[in-house]
């Protein structure tokens, strides 16, 4: 195993993992172990939880603790996707694969690695775009290099991922590949209306009339 594989509790929990827990909470609740008032402040942790460390703690002093989170699913070898005249996704809690190929004619490819389930370090993207878009959301804590891409009337953007001072990298994706009349675009994920109001800076703040 390498030293740069995240440990068990840092792995991204599924929403599946967050409804076995639930379950558990309701079930406590019902046996008398947790009050009312208890079970609402679980529920909502679990609910929101983004780690499997997050889940255990909340089943920690409870005699279901242990087999508390469901085991992460494998992440295969190698995952293709090929979309031409159509759009292909990969959103929300899905494994990633050690290597992916996503192949666009015509089309549109999104790769979303917001709430992946991350296993291991690294991920090699090989991409082919045809007059055609790749798009690929990553969050802080993924580093995207670009650098080997070869582009003919097309076009590679890198927009900044806004990442916390001292946020550990917990994935490097390697792309390559090539891009002819299309777009390969590396963004970080949309911010939410209140996440864009807390970062508006206090001079543009709308001020009353006297």
């Amino acid at each position: 195993m390498s030293g740069l594989e995240p440990e068990r509790s840092d792995l991204r929990a599924s929403h599946e993992e967050r409804e076995h827990v639930v379950d558990q909470l309701r079930v406590a609740a019902g046996d008398g172990r947790l009050t009312p008032e208890d079970l609402d402040e679980r529920l909502g942790l679990a609910l929101t939880a983004r780690t499997h460390g997050e889940l255990a703690v909340l089943l920690r002093d409870l005699p279901v603790a242990a087999p508390a989170v469901v085991p992460p699913p494998v992440a295969q070898e190698l995952l293709r996707l090929e979309a031409r005249q159509g759009n292909v996704e990969r959103t929300g809690a899905w494994v990633v694969p050690r290597r992916l190929e996503a192949e666009a004619h015509s089309a549109n490819v999104v790769i979303d690695l917001t709430e992946a389930v991350i296993s291991h370090p690294l991920l090699d993207v090989a991409v082919s775009v045809s007059a055609a878009n790749v798009r690929l959301i990553v969050p802080a804590d993924v580093e995207v290099d670009v650098g080997s891409v070869s582009v003919r009337h097309g076009n590679v953007k890198r927009h900044r991922v806004r990442r916390p001072p001292g946020t550990p990298v917990r994935l490097r994706v390697t792309v390559n590949g090539s891009v002819r009349h299309g777009n390969l675009v590396v963004r970080g994920p949309r911010r939410t209306f209140l996440e864009w109001l807390l970062r508006r800076p206090a001079s543009s703040a709308l001020t009353t009339r006297d």
